[in-house]
C-alpha cells in the first residue's frame, strides 16, 4: 500500500536581501585588489617616468623637454613595447583600438605583458591612459581568481565586479562606475529592479575608490576660479563651445580608422610602434611637453595659469593632444583615451577663455571636455559626470545639461573612437 504524504509547501523564493548579501564580501575583495592593482602599475610608472625623464637626461646633460630628448625617448618607449607585443604571450592583449571601457575577457598568460606594455606607456610619454589595459587585466585578475573560489557565481558577475572596482578607483568615487553600468545596463532586458542589479557594482566601486582615496588621495578638482550664478552668456558660450568640443572630437574620430589602416600596413609591431613613438615625438616637439602622458597632471599646470598663454597656443594644444591621442591608439601603444581626451577639452576651454574673456574658464573648461568625451566615448552620463567635477560648481551643471544636447546631436549615430576586428568603426 502506497504511503501517505503530507503536501510539501512551495520553496520559499529568495527575497532580493537574501540573494545580495553573500555577494558583498566578493565585491569588496575585487574592489580593494582593483585599487591596488591599478595603484601598484601606477606608482611603478612614476617611478620609471622620473628615471627617464629627470634622472638620465640631467646624468646625461640634455634637457629634460628638449626636443631631441622628447625624439628620443618616445621612439624608444615605441621599441621597449614593441618588444613586449611581439614576444610577449598574447602579444599583450588585442590591438587596442578595437577595445573599450567594456574590457574582453583574456587568459591569464596575457596579463603580465599586458601590464608590462601598459606601465612602459605610462612612463615613456605617449598620450593614453591606463583605463582599458587596467579594467582589461582586473577582469581577467577577478575571472580567474573567482571560478577557483567561488565556482558556482556566475561568470558574468566577475567582470561586471572588477570594472566597476576600476572605474571606481580611476576616479576615486562611485559615481563613475554606477553612471557607466546604468548606461550600459539601460539597452539590455534585466531580471528586478536596477539598483539590485547595480548593488554588487557598487560595492565594489566604493572599495575601488575609497582604497584609491585613502593611499593616494587624488583630485580632479582643477581649482579655477569660482563660478558664480549662470547667466543667459554663459548659457550661450556653454552651447557653442561644447558643439566645438565635439566637432573637434569627430574629426579625430573620423580620421582614426584611416590613420589605422596606415600603420597597419606595417604588419610588425616592431615597425608599426616605433615609427608611432617617433611621430609622436615630432608631435610632442610641435605642441610642448605638455602635450606628453596621459595628461592628468598637465591639466593641471594648464588650469593653474589660466590666462597664461594665448588662445592659438591652447588651442595648438588641443589639436596636437588630439592627434597624438590618435596616434598613439592606433600604432598599438596599450592604454585609454578618456584622460587625454580631458586635456584636449581643457586646452580648447581655456582657448575659449583666451579669445573671449567673457567668458568664464569654468564654463568654457567644463563644457569643452563634455563636447570632446561625447565624441570620443559615446557615454553620456560620464561625459557629464567628467566636466562637472574638474569645476566642482554645482551651478555649472544645469549648463551642462543643455550644453550637451546640441553636442549630442552631432555626435549619436556616427563612427566611433573604436574599430572592429576587420577595421571598420563601430557605430
Amino acid at each position: 500500500m502506497a504511503q501517505d504524504s503530507a503536501p510539501q509547501a512551495p520553496a520559499v523564493p529568495a527575497t532580493p536581501a537574501r540573494a545580495l548579501l553573500p555577494l558583498i564580501l566578493p565585491a569588496l575583495v575585487v574592489g580593494v585588489g582593483a585599487a591596488l592593482l591599478l595603484l601598484g602599475v601606477s606608482e611603478a610608472a612614476e617611478s620609471l617616468q622620473d628615471v627617464l625623464w629627470q634622472d638620465v637626461p640631467d646624468a646625461l646633460g640634455v634637457g629634460r623637454y628638449s626636443v631631441l630628448w622628447m625624439l628620443v625617448m618616445l621612439t624608444a618607449t615605441g621599441v621597449a613595447v614593441g618588444l613586449v607585443v611581439w614576444k610577449a604571450p598574447g602579444h599583450a592583449g588585442p590591438d587596442p583600438a578595437t577595445t573599450g571601457l567594456d574590457a574582453p575577457v583574456l587568459p591569464p598568460a596575457v596579463l603580465p605583458g599586458l601590464l608590462l606594455a601598459t606601465a612602459l606607456m605610462l612612463a615613456g610619454g605617449p598620450s593614453l591612459g591606463p583605463e582599458n589595459p587596467i579594467i582589461a587585466v582586473n577582469v581577467g585578475l577577478a575571472l580567474w581568481f573567482g571560478r577557483r573560489f567561488l565556482p558556482r557565481a556566475p561568470g558574468g558577475l566577475w567582470a561586471v565586479l572588477a570594472e566597476a572596482a576600476t572605474i571606481g578607483a580611476l576616479f576615486g568615487t562611485p559615481v563613475a562606475a554606477a553612471l557607466v553600468i546604468s548606461e550600459a545596463l539601460a539597452g539590455r532586458q534585466i531580471k528586478g529592479a536596477l539598483w539590485d542589479n547595480v548593488f554588487a557594482p557598487l560595492i565594489a566601486a566604493a572599495a575601488g575608490a575609497i582604497t584609491t582615496t585613502l593611499v593616494a588621495q587624488p583630485t580632479f578638482d582643477l581649482g579655477l576660479p569660482a563660478f558664480g550664478h549662470p547667466g543667459w552668456g554663459d548659457l550661450a558660450a556653454a552651447l557653442v563651445i561644447a558643439s566645438a568640443g565635439a566637432v573637434l572630437g569627430m574629426a579625430a574620430v573620423y580620421a582614426f580608422p584611416y590613420v589605422h589602416a596606415a600603420f597597419a600596413r606595417l604588419r610588425h609591431p616592431m615597425l608599426m610602434l616605433p615609427l608611432g613613438g617617433l611621430v609622436l615625438g615630432l608631435l610632442a616637439a610641435l605642441g610642448g611637453h605638455l602635450t606628453l602622458f596621459k595628461g592628468l597632471e598637465e591639466v593641471g599646470e594648464l588650469a593653474a595659469d589660466p590666462d597664461g598663454w594665448s588662445a592659438g597656443e591652447f588651442a595648438g594644444m588641443a589639436v596636437v593632444k588630439l592627434a597624438a591621442l590618435v596616434v598613439a591608439a592606433c600604432c598599438g601603444f596599450r592604454g585609454g583615451r578618456i584622460f587625454p581626451s580631458v586635456f584636449v577639452g581643457v586646452a580648447l576651454g581655456l582657448s575659449a577663455h583666451a579669445l573671449v574673456s567673457d567668458v568664464h574658464p569654468a564654463v568654457g573648461v567644463s563644457a569643452a571636455v563634455l563636447g570632446v568625451l561625447l565624441a570620443v566615448t559615446r557615454q553620456g552620463w560620464v561625459s557629464l559626470f567628467v566636466a562637472a567635477v574638474l569645476v566642482s560648481s554645482a551651478d555649472v551643471i544645469a549648463l551642462l545639461c543643455v550644453a550637451s544636447l546640441p553636442a549630442w546631436l552631432l555626435v549619436t549615430g556616427r563612427p566611433q573612437m573604436q574599430l572592429r576586428e576587420d577595421g571598420t568603426p563601430v557605430r
